[in-house]
């Protein structure tokens, strides 16, 4: 069905750009094949006709992605507590992880059009766009004072996740066996949030997230409907993103880091930037830091699982390494700010912006 939608969207723009669907202009760039069909004639198709409909599906992709994790984040989470689930538990799980759902169906999706590279630059790319753009425009619209939680709790995780990260790529290698040590780090962290998350405040905090007085029915046609949007979706966007790196002669992993990544870490640019402007810093730093733990720890295991093999060298020598300076570089600007009750201001976002472009620089010269 995805092919024969695809196939149709195709066929109207070429229409368009010839003029009308008169038989004789149809013949222009349709031949017949061997099974009686007709086919596309290649020498005559205008590549930038396809990009526009792989452009399209993109764009239909993320919206479907978007709105299909809020869709399946209510109804989980209405239907768990019908069930009797405590708040605190669906708070730390459906919420938590519905929050980085693009991304995972995306890399899943990846995983299994056998293209793990796209799935990984969709990790690493997210986590780049994450610190450079969302982070960095937040603070260039509102400073944000860094709250002291994060030294103890958010940034050490941050750093010990990106640290196993790449001792885990270091061989340009994702399989199975770093795909279980993913998740291992990932069930432990969960186990230590319900250990150490019992204060009233915070449970009340995740109780204002989960919805009340919905039906189980409504709850699980909530549910049902987002996970086939996460599944379509992703499935769409991942197949027209391998196109347009085929049209565009590059590795699907770039489109990961560029293209995907933008697209599946829209929510989070909004999130910071809403979350700053209203005053709730914590919320604002906090959301980067933890859907750059989540990226790693639930992304990535995907194409190890999936579609295990080595991917290309430049996706560790220099895109994980541009997170990690991004890293490096939220972690020499929060200490001292945290230290000192100050603010990370307008300087700082742009440092962060910075960066991305100079990251950004780098791969277009390189692949050009």
């Amino acid at each position: 069905m995805r092919k024969t939608i695809n196939y149709y969207l195709q066929c109207r723009v070429l229409l368009r750009l010839m003029g009308g669907p008169d038989k004789a202009c149809v013949h222009r760039f349709l031949v017949p094949s061997a099974a009686g069909q007709y086919a596309f004639n290649w020498n005559f198709y205008p590549a930038n006709s396809t990009m526009l409909v792989n452009i399209l599906i993109i764009c239909l992709g993320f919206a479907g992605l978007i709105w299909g994790a809020d869709k399946f984040v209510f109804g989980a989470s209405a239907f768990a507590r019908n069930m009797g689930i405590p708040p605190l538990v669906i708070g730390l799980t459906i919420v938590a992880f519905g929050t980085s759902a693009p991304e995972i169906f995306s890399s899943a999706a990846s995983a299994l059009a056998g293209e793990p590279e796209l799935a990984i630059g969709n990790a690493i790319g997210s986590n780049i766009f994450n610190l450079g753009v969302a982070l960095g425009v937040a603070l260039v619209i509102k400073p944000i004072t860094p709250p002291k939680s994060l030294a103890r709790k958010e940034l050490p995780a941050l750093i010990l996740v990106s640290v196993i990260c790449g001792l885990l790529m270091f061989n340009r290698y994702i399989g199975p066996i770093d795909a279980l040590l993913l998740i291992a780090v990932v069930t432990f962290f969960i186990w230590k949030l319900f250990r150490g998350h019992r204060s009233g405040e915070v449970e009340a905090i995740e109780e204002e997230e989960i919805p009340d007085n919905v039906s189980t029915g409504k709850a699980l046609g909530f549910l049902l409907l987002g996970l086939a949007l996460l599944i379509i979706s992703a499935e769409y966007l991942v197949d027209a993103s391998i196109e347009i790196a085929a049209i565009l002669g590059v590795t699907s992993g770039i489109i990961g880091l560029t293209l995907v990544a933008l697209g599946t870490s829209l929510p989070e640019l909004a999130a910071t930037v809403t979350c700053a402007l209203r005053g709730h810093h914590e919320l604002a730093v906090g959301n980067i830091i933890g859907s750059n733990i989540l990226n790693i720890l639930v992304v990535l295991p995907f194409p190890g699982l999936l579609a295990a093999g080595y991917f290309d060298s430049s996706l560790l020598t220099r895109d994980y390494v541009a997170m990690m300076v991004l890293t490096a570089l939220l972690v020499a600007l929060c200490y001292p700010a945290i230290r000192a009750r100050r603010q990370l201001g307008r300087l700082s976002g742009l440092a962060f912006i910075m960066l991305y472009l100079a990251w950004f620089g780098i791969m277009y010269y390189q692949i050009h």
